[in-house]
């Protein structure tokens, strides 16, 4: 990461002279002003006057374009980003209600169904990866999932049965998914928000199917950020939580995912438990270290044997000598 002296000193000693100039403002409150030459999926590429500097996505708060000699140009709001397999949205779009963002995003808020059970699940982008609760998929091999695709202002569902277990981790409660059915359309997808960013007291909304109730919204706050249970922390809401909801989104009025919804408490009312979405971004960027195996289905780690001691009812065998 850049250091906010080692930037100041870079843009006070060169004055950029491009017609168009745009400002990235970082998350460690740091700037950069220069030409922007290429924005890739991971990383903007800034022109800051004599040498180019590769910027990671992850590190940029909003980008501002100004053209020069003209009075400053108000900061690009709700610009869509990728990173990885998911989306972020910045600067954080204007909140808006929960009937606008549940017709907006509900397209993205899917069941998933095993033999065993149902739960919820949201998709992160277009190819069909999504996420939900490990114990939603524990032990099955068989998954369907369903999703509800906007047509001609209808809902037409559609039930997928290839789908692929890519990650998970049965700690973090969290797996990744991926519909790979044949002739699959593009998917519609949420965008993930910053935990950071998250108050107690902001309003929040579940979306999933308890028990079996497809497309269900319920509405609370955020009660606390850090509910320690089990030696890891939840947030705790008071939007109604019951079985079926477990993996579906927990979202702010901004329309971003702030968790997973998980469990509730079962002697008390509004009182429910979501995954930290930081902690969904982890799990995706370390995916490869829980990378499904199918031969081990239940646990995504392969452990080797310990070394073990010659037993003494064991004959050593004898090395020739030259």
């Amino acid at each position: 990461m850049l250091k906010p002296f080692v930037i100041s000193s870079l843009i006070a000693g060169l004055g950029v002279s491009q017609a168009f100039a745009e400002t990235l403002q970082l998350k460690d409150r740091a700037s950069i002003t220069g030409k922007i030459l290429a924005e890739k999926r991971d990383h903007v590429a800034v022109d800051i006057g004599y040498t180019v500097l590769m910027i990671p996505r992850n590190q940029i708060e909003k980008i501002i374009r100004e053209k020069k000699g003209s009075a400053p140009a108000q900061p690009e709001t709700g610009l869509n980003r990728q990173i990885d397999l998911y989306h972020v949205t910045t600067p954080p779009p204007p909140e808006r209600s929960v009937t606008e963002l549940v017709r907006q995003f509900g397209e993205a808020v899917v069941q998933v169904r095993t033999p065993g059970g149902l739960g919820s699940g949201f998709i992160l982008n277009e190819e069909g990866y999504l996420i939900t609760n490990f114990h939603v998929i524990e032990g099955e091999a068989q998954i369907s999932v369903e999703v509800y695709h906007q047509k001609s202002g209808q809902l037409e569902r559609r039930t997928y049965k290839r789908i692929q277990i890519v990650a998970m981790n049965k700690y973090a409660d969290l797996a990744l998914l991926r519909i790979v059915d044949e002739g699959a359309p593009r998917f519609a997808y949420v965008p993930l928000g910053d935990t950071e960013r998250l108050a107690v007291g902001d309003r929040v909304f579940a979306v999933g199917s308890p028990l079996g109730l497809e497309r269900t919204v319920t509405e609370g706050i955020v009660s606390t950020k850090t509910r320690e249970l089990q030696g890891a922390l939840y947030l705790q809401t008071s939007a109604q939580i019951n079985p079926g909801n477990s993996g579906g989104p927990l979202l702010n009025l901004r329309g971003e995912v702030v968790g997973v919804t998980s469990m509730k408490s079962t002697v008390g009312e509004g009182i429910g438990f979501a995954i930290p979405v930081d902690g969904v971004k982890y799990f995706l960027a370390h995916r490869d270290a829980y990378a499904y195996d199918k031969e081990n289905p239940n646990n995504p780690h392969r452990y080797l044997p310990p070394p073990s001691r010659l037993k003494k009812t064991e004959t050593p065998v004898a090395i020739p000598t030259p």
